[in-house]
């Protein structure tokens, strides 16, 4: 992969670039935050600039033979370690044709759609005991074409008490001109012992601009709903992907929360049952993703009463109707209105009638919305 193809992400992609070029690069690195950011796609793509044999300023030549393996996924040096199903596969070369499917089709992805590839009952994948040593076999052997061996460990979190003990020890006494890449969303769930041999690299959110950029290339959308996605996912590829295929659908969000809203703060309680009505009538999935957006516009309240204008992760239709909503929103009932729909999206989640569920959001939005 070559930096041009990652979302954003410029001021990273030149700290990779001037590393490679100073000489100065490290044993390990730990390429930390969501998927959806661009942490997998930055890690291949930084192997790539390593090993090209005609480097540009900014980026791989994609065309000697070490890029088009490396593209291909079929250097002979570089390798993969990820989380399994241990009763399907106990190792990650068991599943590497799904992996390498995976990756070819689409870097960015998470842990969710990794397991739902491997493993259509959704059981919980690791990095379990007999991958670590396979991790071990792989790097006891020569590099092939003389120069780097690479390990690119994926989801890292995921590694088991014994896997990752084992990898401590590597990374205590690691093999010659061997790296190891760490890719992961949770530090917490790190050993220390492991995060102090490593060099973090924290991965930021993907930039708005660059983000709207994207969607409109790639899923001609307009500017304005372009811009709307960006903002509501917040810089994570993955999300906004998943909120392209709804984009129709957002401008009825944003309605029917606003109806929401209004109906709930004149106590009209007719039009409360008949927006209950008319939501229940929706499919499941369609009323969660409105729960997830009417978490999202009281975030945005929030932010508007206590912090920089700036911060704001909203449309201008949006950023039109806070002017007069956000004051609504204060740390008085903020905790009220999150439990109130994040626990109407938990009994959707388990077949509650959604009928009622939302009747009840109405009677839940009429009294806090006048405790402000």
């Amino acid at each position: 992969m070559q930096f041009s193809k990652i979302v954003g992400q410029n001021e990273l992609k030149q700290h990779l670039i001037q590393e490679v070029n100073g000489g100065k690069i490290s044993h390990a690195k730990l390429f930390l935050g969501k998927e959806g950011y661009g942490t997998l796609p930055l890690a291949l793509a930084f192997v790539q600039y390593l090993f090209c044999k005609n480097k540009q300023e900014h980026d791989s030549c994609g065309t000697c033979d070490s890029c088009l393996k490396i593209s291909d996924l079929q250097h002979p040096d570089v390798h993969f370690s990820y989380p399994t199903v241990l009763s399907e596969a106990k190792t990650s070369k068991e599943v590497f044709s799904f992996w390498r499917k995976q990756i070819l089709e689409n870097p960015y992805f998470d842990l969710n759609e990794w397991t739902n590839t491997i493993d259509p009952k959704g059981r919980k994948p690791v990095i379990g005991s007999e991958e670590s040593l396979e991790i071990i076999k792989s790097l006891s052997l020569k590099a092939y074409e003389g120069g780097y061996k690479i390990m690119i460990i994926w989801a890292v979190e995921e590694m088991n008490t014994v896997s990752a003990n084992k990898l401590l020890k590597i990374l205590e006494e690691p093999p010659a001109k061997t790296i190891f890449l760490l890719i992961g969303t949770s530090q917490e769930r790190l050993l220390q012992t492991i995060l102090s041999r490593t060099q973090i690299l924290r991965i930021p959110r993907i930039e708005t601009d660059e983000l709207s950029r994207f969607l409109r290339e790639n899923y001609q959308l307009s500017m304005s709903n372009a811009d709307s996605i960006a903002l509501r996912a917040e810089g994570n590829l993955i999300e906004a992907r998943e909120f392209s295929h709804e984009s129709a659908q957002m401008a009825d969000d944003r309605e029917m929360f606003i109806e929401l809203m209004r109906v709930c703060y004149k106590k009209d309680v007719i039009q409360m049952l008949d927006w209950s009505e008319k939501i229940g009538g929706e499919t499941r999935e369609r009323q969660k993703n409105f729960l997830q957006y009417c978490l999202h516009m009281f975030r945005q309240s929030l932010l508007k009463n206590y912090t920089e204008e700036v911060l704001l992760r909203v449309s201008k239709e949006e950023a039109d109707f806070l002017k007069n909503f956000a004051r609504f929103i204060t740390g008085n009932n903020i905790i009220s209105f999150n439990d109130t729909f994040n626990n109407a999206h938990y009994y959707l989640e388990r077949n509650g009638n959604p009928k009622l569920i939302f009747t009840n959001v109405c009677f839940n939005v009429m009294r806090y919305i006048h405790v402000a």
